[in-house]
């Protein structure tokens, strides 16, 4: 059995939905998602990027996609509300899911086992100003921390950067696809929300804290726990 899974979406969505396809592996899976999280999908046998597979000119420019052809079966969360994609696979095994159909299972990315040191991860960052806590309230709460790395807003290697957040102490961010990165390799999480839903969109996992338009002292009093604030 051969099988393809073609997942679109921002990072959050693609690590989100990582415990459905790895779930959904055959004899053989490949699977198909945007380029920055190919390093993420550890279990397939082939990963391709989507912008390199013409996937998106089916039904616009073209009705054939000739790599879709090699599979017995084919589930995707791409083209499923674009009825001129639909016809354009309907001879093909496709079967389709919601794009926003998120399993409430916890996803865990494997990294190599590394001890926590003492510092905190800040990232201030994500896909939208609106979902972005003010920069002035990260910088008061790093300056109350023994020690902080900030993580970059550009990154090149996904996973590269998950095994370095294995191994902070604890990660602060906003509602981004870093902060899920950062609680599906286990680290301790502070999920600040200010503009979105986390009971949608909250990064899963029991070692996760969500925050809701919270201020500096909440996020320094989540903090307190992991031993990382500066003694005055």
């Amino acid at each position: 059995m051969r099988r393809l899974l073609i997942r679109p979406g921002a990072i959050g969505d693609v690590i989100l939905s990582l415990p459905a396809l790895e779930s959904a592996r055959a004899e053989y899976t490949e699977v198909w998602a945007p380029r920055v999280t190919l390093p993420l999908i550890r279990f397939a046998d082939r990963t391709r990027a989507i912008a390199d597979t013409g996937l998106d000119l089916l039904g616009i420019t073209t009705t054939r996609c000739p790599l879709l052809e090699d599979f017995d079966e084919i589930y995707s969360w791409y083209g499923t509300a674009r009825p001129e994609f639909r016809e354009a696979v309907a001879h093909l095994p496709f079967t389709f899911f919601p794009a926003q159909s998120l399993p409430e299972t916890a996803p865990r990315i494997e990294v190599p086992l590394a001890k926590r040191e003492n510092f905190a991860i800040i990232h201030p960052y994500s896909s939208s100003p609106k979902k972005n806590w003010p920069l002035e309230n990260f910088q008061a709460v790093a300056g109350q921390l023994k020690s902080v790395a900030w993580c970059p807003n550009h990154i090149e290697d996904l996973y590269e950067l998950a095994c370095w957040i294995s191994t902070a102490r604890v990660y602060i961010g906003n509602d981004s696809g870093i902060s899920h990165l950062a609680a599906a390799v286990g680290t301790p999480v502070i999920a600040i929300f200010i503009s979105t839903d986390p009971r949608i969109w909250a990064p899963r996992g029991k070692h996760v804290l969500v925050l809701e338009n919270p201020s500096v002292a909440e996020v320094l009093d989540g903090c307190s726990q992991h031993q990382i604030l500066e003694r005055r």
